[in-house]
């Protein structure tokens, strides 16, 4: 499959979207990491800013090594902050930690998409390390029986799933983002065109999250290409 040049033609377009998208979020956050914030805020700060104010208890803070690992964790209700977002001042630690902040409230409401997403975890972890074993099985299988092919079938249908979660990550991602803009403006923790730069961290990040989509979605393609040659 690796020398299949189907497979490099279909596939550099999702190659390079997503190098053009981790460079974007990677730059765009450098450059805004270093402007600091009116307000002095550091990352943990402003998460802590937020919940409160909408009322939100229970939910930890805390400090998670690496660049760009912020999440939050639904099961321990905790958002973790990346080491140069928990402690900076930053308009990009503002906008980040906010993003998170959208996530929890997220959960708070239960807001449907991030339930799909949650739910559909099991099959993605099947899918993506089952489905194209199945796939190169079922196409290895197929020369002594074309009754194999359906194995490959059964794979397309794993990986699905990992196409399905990518996809609704989409409306999670981009609705947090647009929680956090309202309430860094609404809660004046970003002053005037400060607003601008956490604008553009967030855009940043969600070219990442299309890309991720789409990529997914070319090699999906693929497998169904390969395995209808094979009919």
């Amino acid at each position: 499959m690796f020398f299949d040049p189907i497979y490099l033609v279909l596939m550099i377009p999702g190659m390079a979207l997503m190098f053009l998208a981790q460079s974007k979020v990677k730059g765009t956050y450098r450059r805004y990491s270093q402007v600091q914030s009116t307000m002095g805020m550091t990352g943990a700060q402003v998460a802590q800013t937020i919940l409160s104010k909408k009322g939100v208890s229970g939910i930890r803070i805390e400090p998670v090594a690496g660049e760009l690992t912020d999440h939050y964790d639904p099961s321990a209700k905790a958002v973790r902050l990346s080491e140069g977002i928990y402690n900076s001042t930053s308009l990009a630690a503002a906008a980040v930690a906010a993003h998170e902040c959208g996530h929890v409230l997220q959960d708070v409401e239960g807001y449907k998409f991030m339930n799909l997403r949650a739910a559909l975890v099991p099959a993605v972890n099947l899918g993506s390390r089952l489905g194209p074993m199945l796939i190169m099985a079922g196409l290895i299988l197929s020369s002594a029986s074309q009754v194999w092919l359906n194995l490959a079938w059964v794979g397309i249908f794993f990986f699905a799933a990992v196409l399905l979660f990518h996809v609704v990550t989409l409306p999670v991602e981009f609705d947090a983002s647009g929680r956090a803009l309202r309430l860094i403006d609404e809660l004046g923790i970003l002053q005037g065109e400060e607003n601008k730069g956490a604008k553009a961290v967030l855009s940043a990040a969600a070219l990442t999250y299309v890309a991720t989509a789409f990529y997914a979605a070319l090699n999906l393609l693929y497998y169904i290409m390969l395995v209808n040659r094979r009919r």
